[in-house]
């Protein structure tokens, strides 16, 4: 049986992005969205425990005895850094870690515009929102963000994460760190702190919960930009989820905050390249106009995908347009295209046209 730093090797070799272990399975890494074996050895109850110690320390190891899981960075030689999620299932301890990328990405490497984007990154104050599923690059997107506010501007940047993934050099900027159950309690308990630290520029890894997400709109209206990330993955579930999260009877309220205080929202998801050689990601981009703030303000979030498809000039982008560029392009098949769009029916239409109109050329 390979011992962890064995498999972590793999990983880092194979270009894999994540390693699971769980009992009675043998260990399997993601490459380019596709589980493989790595080791075909069974995991036992005592494997998956004794891998566990080689990679958490002790006081995580009492969370895991205390609360049944714990979210950590473990360190990986000098050659890469994992996000680890080590929890209990059915009685046994499972171990997933998500490779963190040895360096930031460019905004052309992610694919994501510049141009659509850098007024919101020269920003003083407001909510910008980077959503998307669980494994889709929210944190690498955000990363690359704050390297370019970093790099750019002379602020004072704190960052609160679950587990601490990436490190920011001191550059033009100030960068503070806080890392959730080392440095701080909870999310909303450093946001609520960080306003008595002179900062500008507040990355929450997540908002998770009422307090947390109170705490970031609170700190977005009193004159901070502030970047965080939610699991929803368009602009207009991500303004709903929102609201939702608050009592029924300060919802009206929550709408009009939120319709002054949120700036920008990105949502994104990776998708498999047509020619099987890894992911390219795919975004919604929805900037808070007075167009836009109208609709959250009147119960109307249903018709913000109608303003985003007709203000290309303001730097928005529709999610299903993206699909459709990566797929003329030919970088995603149909098949993804009609899978990972939010209108199917619309989307099959134009991919017909498109069938067509090549037809006519020939």
């Amino acid at each position: 049986m390979l011992d962890m730093n064995d498999m972590l090797k793999l990983v880092v070799e194979r270009d894999g992005s994540d390693l699971h272990i769980s009992v009675g399975k043998p260990a399997v890494m993601r490459i380019h969205g596709t589980l493989d074996i790595i080791d075909p050895h069974i995991n036992t109850p005592e494997d998956s425990e004794r891998l566990m110690r080689e990679i958490t320390p002790p006081r995580y190891q009492q969370m895991i005895q205390e609360m049944g899981q714990a979210d950590f960075a473990y360190a990986y030689s000098d050659l890469a850094r994992f996000r680890c999620a080590v929890f209990r299932a059915r009685g046994n301890i499972s171990i997933v870690m998500r490779l963190i990328p040895s360096r930031l990405l460019t905004f052309d490497e992610l694919g994501l515009p510049k141009e659509s984007i850098l007024e919101v990154l020269n920003a003083h104050r407001g909510l910008v929102l980077v959503t998307g599923p669980t494994g889709s690059g929210k944190t690498t997107t955000l990363a690359t963000m704050i390297d370019y506010i970093n790099a750019e501007r002379y602020v004072h940047i704190i960052t609160v994460e679950d587990p601490l993934e990436y490190t920011h050099p001191h550059k033009k900027a100030i960068v503070t760190h806080r890392e959730l159950h080392v440095d701080t309690p909870s999310f909303a308990f450093a946001l609520r702190g960080s306003l008595r630290q002179d900062p500008d520029v507040i990355l929450v890894g997540e908002m998770r919960d009422l307090e947390t997400m109170q705490a970031a709109i609170t700190a977005a209206e009193t004159g901070h930009l502030v970047f965080a990330t939610l699991h929803t993955i368009s602009a207009s579930e991500t303004i709903n989820r929102i609201i939702d999260a608050f009592p029924a009877n300060e919802q009206e309220q929550m709408r009009a905050v939120l319709s002054v205080a949120l700036k920008t929202i990105v949502a994104q998801t990776l998708l498999p390249r047509a020619n099987g050689r890894g992911r390219v990601a795919a975004y919604e981009i929805l900037h808070n106009t007075p167009a836009v703030a109208n609709l959250i303000r009147e119960k109307k979030t249903n018709r913000i995908i109608s303003t985003i498809q007709t203000s290309a000039k303001q730097g928005m982008i529709a999610m299903d347009d993206y699909l459709v560029t990566l797929y003329k392009r030919g970088i995603i098949s149909g098949e993804v295209c009609l899978e990972r769009c939010h209108y199917p029916a619309e989307m099959r239409e134009k991919m017909m046209g498109m069938l067509g109109d090549t037809n006519e050329e020939q």
